[in-house]
Order: C-alpha cells, then sequence, then structure tokens
C-alpha cells in the first residue's frame, strides 16, 4: 500500500485543493484518487485530516436537472414530516427525537 504525501496546515502546494475548495470552483474530485492530505494539528487529540485532489484532473459539475431537483425537493420534505402527526414541521427533524418537538414533548406547555 502506498502512502500519500502529507502537508501541514497552510503549506500545501498549489494545484492540489479539497472538495469544498473544488466546488467553489465548479468542480469534482472526478473519480480521481487522493493526491494528497493536509493535517491541522490540534492541542489534545490527534490531528484533523483533509484529503487533497488535484485540480488538472478534476471535472465540472454535472448540472442539475429537474428529475434531480424533483428528487432533492421530495427527500427534503420527508425529512421535514414528523412520522408520529404527519405534518410538515417547518425544520429538519431531529434524528435524536424521530418525531417533532410538539410530539416528542406533548406535556410540555408553550410559553408564547
Amino acid at each position: 500500500m502506498s502512502t500519500i504525501p502529507a502537508y501541514r496546515w497552510r503549506l500545501a502546494p498549489d494545484g492540489l485543493a479539497t472538495r469544498r475548495q473544488l466546488r467553489a470552483l465548479g468542480l469534482r474530485p472526478g473519480g480521481q484518487d487522493v493526491a494528497a492530505q493536509v493535517e491541522r494539528p490540534r492541542r489534545r487529540r490527534g490531528p484533523l485530516v483533509a484529503y487533497l485532489y488535484r485540480i488538472d484532473l478534476a471535472r465540472p459539475v454535472r448540472p442539475m436537472t429537474p428529475a434531480r431537483r424533483a428528487a432533492l425537493a421530495k427527500a427534503n420534505a420527508a425529512r421535514r414530516t414528523c412520522p408520529a402527526c404527519r405534518l410538515d414541521a417547518g425544520y429538519v427533524i431531529p434524528s435524536s427525537l424521530g418525531m417533532c418537538v410538539p410530539c416528542a414533548y406533548p406535556d410540555e406547555q408553550r410559553v408564547a
């Protein structure tokens, strides 16, 4: 197994970018392997690691089609719908509760 080069925080060479940086440029990794990694040291835990990809091998982001947009809207609506009362909560249902806040805490009185 080969190892990839590791650079300290803010010392990576030009021509490499993280996924977020590629997205800001309108690009995606496009199936390429990780070219390097950046390590940001922390005091009490292990370093934070971000993987870097070559910008010259990156491909453009695929455009959003009407079908993909509809599927994304449907998925987001499902995340907002409470399974207990079947109402749109107006926010993403917390996975820790599994239902909207009024259904999770029915005995609590609302303070206006």
